[in-house]
């Protein structure tokens, strides 16, 4: 056997496949080169992390982003300047989408709320609602039975 010769692909050649499928999921997403102009915005901010997450009007995912992704660690990653960063990753998302009109659902106690919101708005994307979809229990489990000694 000889030595494996391994192709490796250059920066432009890249670049081209990755336009090329940029192109080919527009065109399934936006059913054919209709355009999306509303959508919605899912944030989910907890006590370690902020996700949010971009959709379309029927709840497909078009693009999400968190700010472990964007390079935040450890503590970091739960600050209001995480969830801003995070914020305007997911505005460059939907402009590529050309999506203009947003609801923006979130949930979750973390502090990144209020900032991903006003990071969203700054960024040009009018938001036409905001609902918190917080889950709260109505009474819970049966918590247990008192421990004896």
């Amino acid at each position: 056997m000889g030595k494996k010769h391994v192709i490796v692909p250059n920066q432009e050649e890249l670049l081209k496949e990755r336009d090329r499928i940029d192109a080919k999921v527009a065109k399934e997403v936006l059913g054919g080169g209709k355009r999306i102009n509303e959508g919605k915005i899912y944030i989910s901010s907890t006590y370690n992390n902020t996700i949010i997450t971009l959709t379309d009007t029927k709840g497909n995912v078009l693009g999400w982003t968190s700010s472990g992704l964007i390079g935040f660690k450890g503590a970091k990653k739960a600050t209001p300047f995480a969830a801003s960063k995070v914020a305007e990753a997911v505005s460059q998302i939907a402009k590529k989408f050309a999506i203009e009109k947003v609801g923006v659902f979130v949930k979750g106690i973390g502090s990144g709320r209020e900032s991903a919101i006003r990071s969203l708005t700054a960024r040009g994307i009018e938001v036409n609602s905001i609902k918190d979809v917080t889950p709260v229990p109505h009474n819970g489990c049966r918590p247990p039975k008192v421990r004896r000694i």
